[in-house]
């Protein structure tokens, strides 16, 4: 069974993606092995401290090693993704030892998936900017373009905390499921 690491780019508790990645996870029930990452404990990317790594990268490196398979699921902030998210990809992005570009990075071309609950544009920038990231020739991960999946949230995930998807959004990501368990093989 295939082992897919989610990442969630909020790290708020209750973080209306979170609950999204949660659906995700019931709907693959039985088909892959889930795992959610924690990296809120990773520090900002600096490289006075990048050798050798901070205990808590060399543990989220060799999360994302070990996954067959990354679906991210992240709002959008200001038309991006957010700057905890884009730390930890800075940190992936990183060489492992100094200066070696040659050796391998956890992220290279491990198969992506990308999702989003958010407002009206549904996550569609973050999506797009964070595919545009992924897809850069030292990072190199492999990104499934489509299906992706976009949420606008329901009135009552903004006022209650309560994220309801429709049945043409849970479609959506329904078939984004079977898609990216296709294209992980």
């Amino acid at each position: 069974m295939k082992k897919i690491l989610f990442i969630v780019g909020s790290l708020r508790k209750e973080s209306f993606n979170k609950k999204l990645a949660g659906e995700a996870e019931r709907m693959l029930n039985g088909r892959a092995t889930v795992e959610y990452l924690d990296y809120s404990d990773v520090p900002i990317m600096n490289q006075d401290i990048e050798f050798p790594a901070p205990e808590a990268v060399t543990r989220v490196r060799a999360r994302v090693a070990e996954a067959d398979a990354i679906w991210i699921f992240s709002p959008e902030y200001n038309y991006s993704y957010p700057s905890s998210l884009k730390n930890l990809i800075d940190w992936l992005s990183r060489p492992l030892v100094a200066g070696d570009r040659k050796t391998p990075l956890a992220i290279n071309d491990k198969k992506v998936a990308l999702s989003g609950a958010g407002g009206a544009s549904a996550t569609a920038k973050c999506r797009e900017k964070l595919a545009e990231l992924l897809k850069l020739p030292y990072i190199h991960a492999d990104v499934m373009a489509e299906p992706q999946t976009g949420i606008q949230l329901n009135k009552e995930a903004w006022t209650e905390g309560r994220v309801i998807l429709t049945d043409a959004q849970k479609e959506q990501l329904r078939l984004q499921v079977d898609a990216f368990l296709e294209y992980i093989g």
